[in-house]
């Protein structure tokens, strides 16, 4: 397994690469995206165990979803079984890559209560209004930024892990080697392109609503609805294609077959 090191500029062609690949079939793509979205949203309202189920199963489904964009940039149809099709691959590998990740995460969260003493755990683990505003007032700075720079180095293991466990056959522990040294690697495209999907995701949506708003003042809630509809479609299907863009240059996937 060989990572190229690539130029900052490369992050911003992923993201390019990522539009390229849904304008060739932008449906499909956008009602994968959906299907990924609703069936980790169901999985997660299972009373005990949604929320690990959820997690054992968003690696594989990332994969499908980057087989989507593979199909589509090669010209081959795509569909549902697309989606599903990927928990075929390594799928014991996939599966703990998912619980591992739940369980770093939440070691994440369990270290931050040291800075503020759980306020942030309470309010991410609130399951009503009244539980939230008992401490919407506290400090989440400290307990924010410790959360990033933890999860950071978490986030570099398992970018590509799952891609390289179910279509490169590695194991767990080579899975989130690789894929934390490629990212370590490419440091610099990938903060370039941190900055231009916090741009289509964030600034430019927030800018489109802020006009909305001002059209529609009295139906704040009608203008969010007309934002998100090109969120879902257009800006979530173009970042999940921008991950399989990006896997391709940085492994050196560049024939299209």
């Amino acid at each position: 397994m060989r990572a190229q090191t690539l130029a900052p500029a490369a992050g911003l062609r992923w993201l390019l690469g990522g539009f390229a690949i849904y304008r060739r079939n932008p449906v499909p793509l956008a009602l994968l995206v959906l299907a990924y979205w609703f069936t980790v949203i169901f999985l997660n309202v299972l009373p005990v165990l949604g929320a690990l189920a959820a997690s054992l199963a968003i690696p594989g489904l990332s994969v499908g979803l980057m087989q989507a964009a593979r199909n589509i940039e090669r010209g081959v149809p795509v569909g549902l079984p697309t989606l599903f099709g990927s928990f075929r691959d390594n799928p014991r590998t996939l599966f703990a890559l998912g619980a591992l990740y739940l369980c770093c995460t939440l070691g994440v969260l369990g270290l931050s209560t040291l800075a503020d003493g759980g306020d942030l755990l309470r309010y991410l683990l609130a399951n009503s209004r009244a539980e939230r505003a008992a401490v919407e007032d506290a400090d989440f700075l400290l307990p924010g930024l410790v959360v990033a720079g933890l999860m950071l180095p978490v986030l570099m293991a398992w970018w590509f892990a799952p891609v390289l466990a179910a279509w490169h056959r590695l194991t767990l522990g080579k899975s989130l080697f690789f894929s934390f040294v490629a990212c370590a690697m490419n440091w610099r495209p990938f903060l370039a392109y941190g900055l231009g999907l916090m741009l289509l995701s964030g600034v430019l949506p927030g800018l489109l609503l802020g006009v909305l708003l001002i059209l529609f003042p009295a139906t704040p809630d009608l203008a969010i609805s007309i934002l998100m509809a090109p969120i879902l479609l257009i800006v979530a299907p173009v970042t999940f294609a921008s991950f399989y863009a990006g896997y391709r240059e940085i492994f050196g996937i560049s024939e299209i077959v």
